[in-house]
């Protein structure tokens, strides 16, 4: 699918990026650094079941007429571009508000990618939150085979930028920032995993994201973290029951039940965050190797190398919680939002989630 790159304005932050992220004269130009290792790219395996019918969810999503998408908007610079597309910055008509348009070309797509992109855009549709990047829309052109869906544009780039930049510069980022954007996910990953019910009262689903890493967490102007790119994520009726078993996602941040095969639950993006603020400690993945098996050895074991001195015993701790090879004894979004530090930055966000 397409790396994501897309903004609003959000609640103000309590701590600015600024001196790990200063803002780019021009922050969209071109395609968003790359992340430090090259090979990270997600992977996704289904186990084969003979004689499974096709899914009646292949088809795109049909929504109004792909002219209207190219009529309301006027175009920008292209920000990314991927197998079946690319990314644009366009400029929408009726306001002047600066969005993300992406253009998928889905002639090509096979009956999986189909079913994907169609999850993709019914999972964006239920999500509404300041820490996830918006959907507002999808327009299909039936006779060109393209869809174009809408997003929030975030001009601060994605998290990957930042560690790369640190560790270019050879410089840490501030312990006070990591709390801020640990926060800020949590706060996103609550509203995925723990969604409060829809104002007829109906349960919403529970979503795994399943790929969450720092190219995946986006900026926007005012240093907002935004989660991003649900293309890989996956609606579970009933949490308390039931499992996923689709293997997806990204290497370096796969969890051990993932690397096993076995089946899988919302730990399982714990897991993935608990890598992703090791690295944004450490300025590098936890687990490295340089085949797959060796990674997977490594991930199964679950030992990883102390984050730089300079960050607190509770910072250490928060991560080792949701490093935790048994999936069952890490925390919840929840139980990491109740820390110390994390209500230190709720209460500076002012916001009260009793």
């Amino acid at each position: 699918m397409l790396a994501t790159a897309y903004t609003d304005s959000g609640t103000a932050r309590d701590t600015s990026l600024a001196t790990v992220n200063p803002p780019s004269r021009d922050a969209t130009a071109g395609t968003p650094p790359p992340s430090p290792h090259s090979s990270k790219a997600a992977v996704e395996y289904t186990p084969s079941k003979p004689g499974s019918p096709k899914s009646r969810h292949s088809e795109p999503p049909s929504s109004s007429s792909g002219q209207t998408a190219l009529t309301n908007f006027d175009p920008l610079e292209v920000i990314g571009s991927g197998s079946f597309g690319l990314i644009r910055k366009v400029r929408r008509k009726t306001d002047g508000k600066v969005l993300a348009r992406k253009e998928i070309d889905y002639r090509k797509m096979s009956d999986r990618e189909k079913r994907q992109l169609v999850a993709e855009v019914n999972i964006l549709r239920e999500l509404r939150h300041p820490h996830i990047v918006r959907y507002y829309e999808r327009y299909v052109d039936r006779d060109n085979c393209l869809i174009y869906i809408i997003m929030e544009y975030c001009e601060g780039g994605d998290l990957s930028s930042v560690i790369k930049r640190c560790r270019k510069e050879s410089r840490t980022i501030p312990e006070p920032v990591v709390w801020s954007l640990v926060t800020q996910l949590l706060l996103a990953l609550c509203e995925c995993h723990h969604p409060p019910p829809k104002r007829s009262g109906t349960p919403r689903a529970v979503v795994l994201h399943r790929d969450i890493k720092p190219d995946n967490v986006f900026l926007d102007a005012e240093q907002n973290i935004k989660l991003g790119d649900f293309g890989l994520s996956r609606v579970m009726d009933d949490p308390d029951t039931q499992f996923a078993r689709t293997y997806v996602g990204t290497p370096f941040y796969m969890s051990p039940e993932l690397v096993n095969e076995a089946q899988y639950n919302t730990k399982s993006d714990i897991w993935s965050l608990g890598c992703l603020v090791y690295e944004m400690c450490a300025l590098e993945p936890p687990f490295q190797a340089k085949s797959q098996s060796g990674l997977a050895a490594k991930i199964k074991l679950g030992k990883i190398p102390e984050i730089p001195k300079c960050y607190s015993n509770e910072l250490r701790n928060a991560i080792k919680s949701m490093l935790q090879v048994n999936h069952a004894k890490r925390p919840t979004a929840v139980e990491l939002l109740k820390l110390d530090r994390i209500q230190i930055c709720l209460a500076q966000r002012d916001i009260n989630l009793a």
